[in-house]
């Protein structure tokens, strides 16, 4: 057992993605925390540069204005994210679709697009856009893309999990075996804490405009990523309308799900698969975590009351009626 004479806990953190991400972790005394600090703020940096919708000369706004029919070259992170959406997509049926990018702005949650509650609701155009994995190729050898028809992409569901994974890869670079990285609520732990305790993330009730604490998970080697309705939102006409895109019906998801927690090997998975399960709702998704063996927490909004449906491994742990207090999946 480790003991915590054997070593120090430090805490490392900085701006990134609009948000900050941190790093605490154990390990001997006297580490060079300016290194590691510089490397970290590097890894999420290029994640940023690279995937970024609110930066003009971003890879990925690169890629947006790309004509059809043209391989283009991209970074080799930008390339793992893509292949990553475009399984996700496809496993979940299309529940995840990064080809969003169009709606985001018509929506008013994207870089410079102006609020829908300032135009008519009617006014916005249908979609008429072809999802990502109809529209989009990925050469994972070659590092190179190409889309078939006009997209636009947004990678804000997939692109924090990543950067968070990166996180943990530049930790890993430095030999360090017990810590827990975040980008904001998206975490990845590696190890335990000097007692042999796993590390404990705190999750998030689904309250709009305030934030409490609903309960905690375990982790140990995993990676947790929540989607929900209750961050980022607007509200035309008395109607609450989430940053979320249902692709099927081209405009902000309408469920009765409020969030969705999700424990995974990687935080990049976490974090898309918390949208997709999201987006497919409060019968299905829960369906699709069961058939995949995933470790789910569903958060549901029954009039003034929540609903907690818990998944551990693909089996339906506990079905609660009431607000609730504590998330039972642990890992």
């Amino acid at each position: 057992m480790k003991t915590s004479t054997e070593t120090q806990r430090y805490s490392l953190n900085g701006e990134t993605m609009g948000t900050r991400y941190t790093a605490l972790f154990y390990a001997e005394a006297g580490l060079d925390t300016d290194a590691i600090n510089r490397a970290l703020a590097q890894a999420v940096g290029r994640v940023d540069q690279q995937m970024s919708t609110w930066k003009a000369d971003s890879d990925l706004n690169r890629l947006n204005a790309a004509p059809e029919q043209v391989w283009l070259p991209v970074p080799e992170e930008l390339v793992t994210v893509l292949a990553a959406a475009l399984r996700v997509g496809q496993q979940s049926g299309g529940a995840f679709d990064i080809a969003v990018g169009d709606l985001v702005e018509a929506w008013g949650f994207g870089p410079g697009a102006s609020s829908v509650t300032e135009q008519p609701l009617d006014t916005l155009a249908p979609r008429s856009a072809l999802s990502a994995n109809a529209a989009l190729t990925v050469d994972t050898q070659r590092h190179q893309v190409r889309k078939r028809a006009p997209l636009q992409l947004n990678l804000n569901a997939i692109a924090k999990g990543f950067g968070v994974d990166e996180l943990a890869r530049c930790l890993d670079g430095f030999g360090l075996t017990d810590y827990l990285v975040g980008i904001d609520g998206e975490m990845r732990a590696r190890g335990s804490k000097p007692d042999a305790q796993p590390w404990v993330v705190a999750i998030e009730k689904p309250c709009r405009g305030v934030r409490e604490v609903m309960g905690v998970m375990e982790l140990c080697d995993a990676a947790i990523a929540t989607s929900g309705d209750y961050r980022h939102w607007i509200d035309v006409k008395g109607r609450h309308y989430a940053h979320t895109m249902n692709p099927a019906t081209g405009a902000p998801l309408c469920n009765s799900v409020a969030a969705v927690t999700v424990v995974a090997a990687s935080c990049m998975l976490a974090d898309a698969w918390a949208t997709a399960l999201m987006v497919l709702g409060e019968s299905e998704g829960p369906r699709v975590a069961q058939a995949r063996g995933m470790d789910a927490l569903f958060v549901l909004r029954e009039g003034d009351r929540l609903r907690e449906i818990s998944i551990v491994g693909g089996i339906l742990q506990a079905q609660i009626d009431s607000r609730p207090t504590q998330p039972r999946p642990r890992t």
